[in-house]
């Protein structure tokens, strides 16, 4: 194969990959994860997460794709197998356990905010250590979709409650007591 000549040395191209396979890493758990609650979740808010996670682990499965291209075109190899993925991610699994959609949504939340965390210290390493600005911006892309995934989490957990009847609880005229 023929060297490579972009601008970055065989360290810096190597530093970043080592990056972008912890969070390729931690992509694939995530997917397992919000497929395995978009499979699995019940209740009242069943249709509502489902589509959701469907449209979260669509989403997923493209950045896993682009992080593993991103990997090849500075010259690497990415991740490709399980232990390999739990070597390097920093997400854990919930092995044996079915928690509520509540705790689903609690997890994943917690989730998309470790890998926002991550993504915002690889993007500072991609700058000031190994001068790849280019994946910084990729990696800041990533970042956002992550960014807007959270905050839709966050948003069904912050809701109000609703009555039987459709209006908030806090609607409610509760009689005084006398």
């Amino acid at each position: 194969m023929r060297a490579l000549n972009i601008g970055l040395s065989e360290e810096q191209r190597q530093g970043v990959v080592d990056m972008l396979n912890k969070d390729l890493a931690d992509s694939y758990l995530l997917i397992i994860k919000t497929k395995k609650y978009h499979w699995d979740v019940v209740g009242p808010q069943f249709r509502t997460l489902h589509e959701l996670w469907e449209e979260h682990y669509t989403a997923i499965s493209l950045n896993i794709d682009a992080i593993a291209e991103r990997i090849r075109a500075l010259g690497g190899y990415p991740v490709g197998t399980a232990q390999g993925f739990l070597d390097n991610a920093t997400l854990r699994e919930h092995a044996g356990d079915l928690p509520n959609a509540d705790e689903m949504v609690e997890r994943l939340v917690g989730d998309h905010e470790q890998v926002i965390r991550n993504l915002r210290g690889h993007i500072d390493e991609c700058s000031d250590k190994f001068h790849d600005e280019g994946t910084a911006d990729f990696l800041t892309g990533l970042m956002e979709q992550h960014e807007e995934m959270a905050w839709m989490l966050r948003s069904f957990l912050e809701g109000q409650r609703l009555s039987p009847s459709g209006q908030r609880e806090s609607d409610l005229k509760v009689p005084a007591q006398v």
